[in-house]
């Protein structure tokens, strides 16, 4: 098949498809909605930041298959509500796409333990939370796609993480299991694991010569872009993937061999 022949075929495959992605408004979550969009897949996209949903929106342009809510996934409240609406405007979802995420840099003797419960609320959590909430839809769809977004950190560990790291693990247990809760409806579930991503947020946070050090570590030594991850989403939402579930891609340069 021609290039622009399977560029089609993906198209026509994402039609018609509804997608849910959290932690839409950051580096890769708004990577990630443009890639689905430009699939021609309607995408429902929520994040806690208004501002940013409002900027994404204002960037991406005015589009029917394009939505926005706010939403605070380590709220179980608003996790249902959400699924409330989603039912109500779509009912139904094919793919979800967990990317939210919190990342603080803090010495594991200073994590109070209010410190580690919201850390562990946003990033385990939050995608047990609003899987739970969407679960009904993703099965009426008879080929659902679950997503979940870990972190290359849990291979080697990060000394000011402990928390995230923690909460990023337990992800992959739960991809691991729910794997085999959700596969009788056709559903699959897989985890993907990037290295340390070069969003504005990373950049923010972590010092030049921590991005560095990361690049030299790579095989393929560069810095980790927010599009370098797009392309594993998109296949693990795809029809090619349809017989793959309970696995974790890890993309992360060559950082760490899995």
């Amino acid at each position: 098949m021609l290039r622009w022949e399977m560029q089609a075929a993906a198209h026509e495959e994402n039609a018609n498809r509804t997608v849910v992605i959290t932690g839409a408004a950051g580096g890769i979550g708004s990577a990630l909605v443009r890639r689905f969009l430009a699939r021609g897949a309607r995408v429902y996209a929520a994040d806690r930041d208004q501002e940013a949903l409002g900027r994404l929106q204002t960037n991406l342009g005015s589009s029917s298959r394009l939505c926005t809510a706010v939403l605070d996934v380590s709220d179980e409240a608003r996790c249902l509500d959400f699924a409330a609406r989603v039912r109500a405007e779509w009912n139904g979802v094919d793919v979800l796409v967990h990317a939210a995420g919190w990342f603080p840099l803090t010495p594991f003797e200073a994590v109070t333990y209010a410190q580690w419960r919201e850390i562990i609320a946003v990033n385990l959590d939050g995608p047990f939370l609003v899987t739970r909430s969407l679960l009904p839809l993703l099965k009426a769809s008879r080929a659902g796609r679950i997503i979940f977004f870990s972190s290359a950190s849990i291979y080697a560990g990060n000394a000011e993480q402990c928390p995230y790291v923690s909460a990023k693990a337990g992800l992959i247990g739960l991809t691991r299991s729910l794997a085999k809760v959700v596969g009788e409806h056709g559903i699959t579930v897989n985890a993907v694991t990037p290295g340390l991503t070069a969003t504005a947020p990373v950049k923010k946070l972590f010092p030049a010569d921590v991005l560095k050090q990361a690049a030299q570590s790579r095989v393929l030594q560069r810095d980790e872009q927010a599009e370098d991850l797009v392309g594993a989403v998109d296949f693990l939402a795809s029809e090619d993937a349809a017989f793959i579930t309970g696995q974790i891609i890890n993309v992360d340069g060559g950082a760490e061999f899995h």
